[in-house]
């Protein structure tokens, strides 16, 4: 399968970047789906040490379903919504496997050692992930590859990633051994989206500097070099 722009006859402009990022933020949910992801959490914590693990699950559950509801109802983006459904589900069948509350976490706490882990190895080999995914939404700068600043930005970038899925995993796991359930559910909200619009920053800046090293200087800076070498 080509990618935009590939097909004879199409050109991809400035005006379509733009537009494929914002499809990959309506694909994860848009900035609601930020807010819903915390609801689930938010519910099971306190029902979980008001009435225990059965009611917290059935709680979660609920609140899940009702997002799912809406979503559907204000015809958004399915795919988050129903992935969020189903996460919420995966964590509640193994904290009844488990057979206590903290068991809720234990998907989000290996999830994160993952990412961390395939994060950090992509840098190793010299792909970091962050590039490849600026790659794909900016389909006429998918020779970053080839420029040695840019792959360095991206390395920065993805290592500042690598920093965030592990110290989700590292101070979460803790919690856990420490069956400290209440301080769990803090901390997937604490360490969630505040953490990751951190991480946001950073690569922010990582692909506007690989942007200039792949593009090299404006025309303005161009000319204005060779005025100055008149």
């Amino acid at each position: 399968m080509s990618a935009p722009g590939d097909e004879p006859g199409t050109e991809v402009t400035p005006e379509s970047t733009p537009a494929r990022g914002a499809a990959v933020l309506e694909q994860m949910g848009g900035i609601s789906g930020l807010i819903y992801s915390s609801l689930p959490v938010l519910v099971f914590v306190p029902v979980s040490t008001a009435f225990g693990l059965l009611p917290a699950i059935g709680a979660a559950l609920g609140v899940a379903t009702l997002i799912l509801i809406w979503r559907l109802i204000r015809k958004d983006s399915v795919q988050p919504a129903i992935s969020g459904f189903f996460g919420v589900g995966i964590s509640a069948l193994i904290a009844y496997l488990v057979g206590a509350s903290k068991g809720y976490f234990l998907l989000g706490i290996w999830t994160s050692l993952l990412w961390a882990v395939v994060f950090a190895v992509s840098v190793v080999i010299r792909r970091p992930i962050v590039g490849y995914i600026w790659g794909w939404v900016q389909t006429q700068d998918r020779g970053w590859r080839d420029v040695r600043r840019a792959v360095y930005a991206f390395d920065v970038a993805t290592l500042v990633w690598v920093a965030v899925f592990a110290a989700r995993f590292l101070v979460q796991q803790h919690l856990y051994d420490e069956d400290q359930t209440g301080w769990l559910g803090v901390a997937r909200i604490a360490m969630g989206w505040p953490l990751t619009a951190i991480a946001a920053l950073v690569t922010y800046g990582a692909i506007r500097a690989a942007r200039r090293a792949v593009r090299g200087p404006e025309p303005a800076d161009s000319d204005d070099s060779v005025a100055e070498q008149r």
